[in-house]
């Protein structure tokens, strides 16, 4: 066994143990994800485990939120305030390690996954967040906002509508600091993704404008590596590695079918298995002193390069103290002082009876007018919905600086978007659509609840009486 198999089987094991000890969760993303994740965790992730809030961090998302064992072994395993202890809690009743990631819950968990598609448009919301406030504030020799979004997808990830509807809209705005690794073990829940998903995953992302790289051989490290190298040097595209698994890898009699997908392997699998890969410890949870210190020097890295960051924010609080303030204050999140005069009195000056959605649109763009950080646009109904910020330019590849963020009719997307974009953090971002469309994005406004993001949901045309529409238009069922 090499350094790396050792590394690597740390992680996959750790993730087996968790499962087979809860007696229910997802073993075979992990056993066949981990040579990837490892190496994007060793070698290129830019975190710091002892400072999992550090603004200038690349994110991390498990789009694929079954695989969360995977996740809470690399949290461990490089130093989160997540104890082994927990990972033999895995799926337990007031653990932080539940069956799924849970943002606020476990440290490092970028997002709430689960909901197969969700993490991918997060993302997308997260790298539109990075680009917005990179231009913004970034200034020759002064890049105080510089840093990556990556995601392991899945098979079932890329199936949801929803990732279509975000894909899109990252090529679209030519995200390139955002890179997915596709973990395509073809193999689902029911068994072999032949009987439902059977398009050209590279060709459909080509047409939505990113760098599509692979397919790769998802095992081999060396072939990860340069992939994310080769997605790097990219300045125009959001890149998607595809990366060829084997889910279950190394389990005798299930590698490679859908029983490795969603069900412990069992005792007497979990040991063949263990052989099969060399593992040399038959007891569970067995972490090799060298594996740790080796995982481990991630907080070493993480405390440098955050320190290197902040050195550099103090230089910049120097020779832009303006920037640098604004900047803080949109980290914040805090409204600053003042942020809503002009609103007393707006309408009583107003004789006229005025629609909702008027009245909206005049306070919005008043608020944006001291609250910069204010970000956000429609599915393609702003003139209707009256969400357009005045003077406050576009958002596109043309002025990356806009306040106006344009979705397109994609109301799903729209929704987990700007619950990215929010929990990037140093933006607060505002949706808008019809109200009967509320329904079309349900699923992203749930899970921003559930995460507590601060995300302004803006429904407009919300009665019954909207007249020549007709039914279709009118939100019966959501008035109901």
């Amino acid at each position: 066994m090499t350094q790396d198999e050792l590394y690597i089987n740390t992680i996959r094991f750790l993730a087996v143990d968790a499962v087979q000890k809860a007696n229910s969760g997802h073993p075979g993303a992990p056993m066949g994800a981990a040579p990837m994740a490892y190496v994007l965790w060793q070698h290129f992730l830019k975190h710091n485990p002892c400072d999992a809030s550090w603004v200038d961090r690349d994110r991390f998302i498990l789009s694929a939120g079954h695989a969360s064992a995977l996740l809470y072994s690399l949290l461990y395993l490089t130093g989160y305030d997540l104890p082994l202890d927990e990972l033999k809690n895995f799926r337990q009743w007031g653990s932080k390690t539940p069956g799924h990631p849970e943002f606020g819950l476990t440290p490092g968990v970028e997002t709430t996954t689960g909901p197969l598609g969700q993490g991918f448009a997060n993302g997308v919301g997260m790298a539109i967040a990075e680009k917005w406030l990179s231009e913004h504030y970034n200034r020759p020799g002064h890049k105080v906002i510089d840093h990556y979004t990556y995601a392991i997808v899945s098979d079932g990830d890329l199936m949801e509508g929803v990732s279509s509807e975000a894909a899109s809209l990252a090529g679209t705005l030519r995200l390139s600091k955002l890179i997915y690794l596709y973990d395509d073990n073809n193999i689902s829940i029911e068994g072999d993704t032949d009987i439902t998903f059977t398009e050209d995953v590279g060709q459909r992302f080509s047409a939505y404008g990113w760098q599509v790289i692979g397919p790769i051989d998802g095992m081999d490290t060396d072939s990860v590596y340069n992939a994310i190298k080769i997605a790097q040097t990219d300045q125009d595209h959001p890149s998607l590695v595809i990366c060829k698994t084997i889910i279950g890898y190394g389990s005798p009699n299930r590698q490679g079918t859908g029983l490795a997908h969603g069900e412990p392997l069992g005792e007497e699998e979990v040991e063949l298995a263990k052989q099969r890969l060399g593992w040399l410890y038959k007891e569970p949870f067995i972490v090799p002193t060298e594996a740790l210190k080796h995982l481990r020097q991630a907080q070493e890295r993480g405390r440098k390069q955050q320190s290197e960051w902040q050195n550099q924010m103090k230089k910049y609080r120097s020779a832009y103290p303006e920037e640098a303030r604004r900047l803080e204050v949109d980290l914040s999140g805090d409204l600053p002082d003042g942020w809503d005069k002009g609103l007393d009195g707006l309408f009583l000056k107003e004789e006229k009876p005025m629609a909702t959605r008027e009245a909206s649109g005049m306070v919005l763009n008043i608020v944006s007018q001291k609250v910069h950080a204010l970000v956000g646009g429609s599915a393609d109904l702003a003139p209707s919905t009256k969400t357009t910020l005045k003077e406050k330019g576009h958002f596109g590849v043309d002025n990356y600086r806009g306040h106006n963020l344009h979705f397109g009719v994609r109301e799903h997307a729209m929704g987990a978007i700007a619950s990215g974009m929010a929990l990037h953090g140093g933006i607060i971002p505002y949706t808008a659509t019809f109200l009967v469309f509320y329904d079309y994005m349900r699923p992203a406004v749930r899970l921003a609840s559930m995460m507590k993001q601060r995300v302004i949901f803006i429904f407009t045309h919300d009665s019954v009486g909207l007249g020549e529409d007709g039914p279709t238009h009118q939100p019966i069922e959501q008035l109901a």
